[in-house]
């Protein structure tokens, strides 16, 4: 078998050797017997299925549409078709081209092939936005547009319309000018490179170059406190300070410590355990021998007892016709008498005009002494620290220096406080920050002491 391969390649690589191939066939011709396929299923039938033709039609379809926005069949012949009647007789005349007086060179009339290949060539119309036109709650809208025409139709007049007819005209509440949405598909981009200028208080324009700042929100420009940044000390906390300054200071220091102190002893006496509730020796054995001894007395007062609930059952009578007509004769007489009550009431109080007159005058003016006490309230809690955390502000400890530790010079005077420290409460003082205690290190694996080898052997 090898040999015989070998001499057939060897034939094969020859030049001018013709190649003969087995066909079918007696003469050698290929077979005209049609192949059969099996399209009875999608994948056979898109693989077997010649749609050439489809395409072409379709890309004709596409072609005739973008050259001439239409299907040639549906044109008319005046717009395919046009009579050539010879040349014109009047010759048009020619234009001139404008002349720059600056650079003394004429202007191009025509485009620039550039602007050309940037145009759009298709005459095929935009696909329309849908988005751009639909309108939140427009259903809802049309229903209510449709309901006031035809409240308007009948002359009738919604409540909302007579506010609005009645309503005081306010300089602020001028309706602002309308603009244009932002995804409106037909509006033009603004260039900022041509020459004519456009309109500078316009939004649009304004957007599209750059200009237009943000609304800075006016609660971001009101101070979450009145309390300036660095709070000057009182006279009497200088090195050298006057006596009295000095001893006021002493005074407000004290103030501070004497409340500190009535806090703690508050807590102190109501966790105070009084002596009348400490238990004596009888309490104590009576809790020892408690469930110990049985009485038989209480188990047979509770059987009693629940002999009593089971054979109470109240069987509820009847009530006659004769009953129910006095119940409803007692109703109506009770009604009767509240509405004569009423009645008197109301009339008593004509002659008591001058008496309700004094009392609302006397709640106006209550009303207007707690107006300004709350006023004074809220300007006083502007200068105070608000809760913005878990943890409540608590002030730092004054530094006050006593009498005998005064310093007459700067050189002797002792540096006290931390200017960091200073600065972290005033931040939180002012509500810029919220009040915060230093993390704690909570160790998750527990340390584990060993005793190396060297320190063994000394040991």
């Amino acid at each position: 078998m090898a040999p015989t391969r070998k001499l057939r390649r060897v034939v094969n690589s020859q030049p001018g050797f013709v190649k003969l191939k087995s066909t079918s066939g007696a003469a050698g011709l290929p077979s005209t017997r049609r192949k059969r396929l099996n399209k009875n299923k999608k994948k056979s039938w898109n693989k077997h299925s010649d749609i050439n033709d489809v395409d072409e039609f379709l890309q004709d379809i596409r072609h005739q549409e973008r050259t001439t926005g239409g299907l040639l069949s549906e044109k008319s012949d005046e717009s395919l078709f046009f009579l050539d009647a010879g040349p014109p007789k009047t010759i048009p005349q020619r234009v001139v081209e404008p002349v720059d007086e600056e650079k003394g060179t004429r202007k191009a009339s025509r485009p620039l092939r550039i602007d050309l290949i940037l145009q759009h060539d298709s005459l095929v119309p935009p696909p329309k936005d849908v988005l751009a036109y639909q309108r939140p709650n427009a259903k809802k809208l049309r229903r209510i547009a449709q309901r006031s025409e035809k409240l308007a139709a009948k002359g009738v007049v919604t409540k909302r319309q007579k506010r609005m007819l009645y309503r005081p005209l306010v300089d602020g509440m001028a309706k602002k000018a309308e603009t244009e949405a932002n995804n409106y598909p037909k509006r033009d981009y603004y260039d900022i490179w041509r020459d004519d200028p456009e309109n500078p208080s316009d939004p649009w324009y304004l957007q599209q170059t750059g200009k237009s700042r943000v609304k800075r929100p006016e609660r971001l420009n009101e101070k979450p406190s009145v309390l300036p940044a660095v709070e000057v000390i009182a006279a009497g906390g200088s090195y050298n300070p006057d006596f009295f300054s000095h001893q006021a200071l002493l005074q407000v220091a004290h103030d501070v410590e004497v409340k500190k102190q009535k806090e703690e002893d508050k807590l102190v006496k109501r966790l105070a355990v009084n002596k009348e509730h400490y238990p004596t020796e009888e309490t104590l054995f009576q809790e020892q021998v408690e469930g110990l001894v049985e009485e038989e007395n209480e188990d047979d007062a509770a059987n009693e007892e629940e002999g009593v609930a089971v054979g109470a059952i109240v069987v509820a009578m009847k009530k006659t016709e004769q009953q129910r007509r006095k119940e409803r004769a007692e109703k109506i007489k009770a009604q009767r008498r509240f509405a004569n009550r009423e009645k008197n009431d109301k009339q008593q109080q004509l002659f008591q005009l001058r008496s309700i007159k004094t009392s609302i005058i006397q709640q106006e003016q209550d009303t207007e002494v707690n107006k300004t006490k709350r006023k004074a309230n809220q300007e006083a809690q502007k200068a105070q620290p608000r809760r913005l955390g878990k943890l409540k502000f608590v002030a730092q400890d004054m530094e006050v220096q006593l009498s005998d530790e005064l310093a007459g010079s700067l050189r002797q005077l002792k540096p006290e406080g931390s200017v960091l420290k200073d600065r972290f409460k005033s931040l939180q003082k002012r509500n810029l920050i919220e009040p915060r205690d230093r993390a704690k290190f909570k160790r998750r694996l527990k340390v584990k002491y060993q005793e190396k080898r060297a320190f063994r052997e000394i040991t």
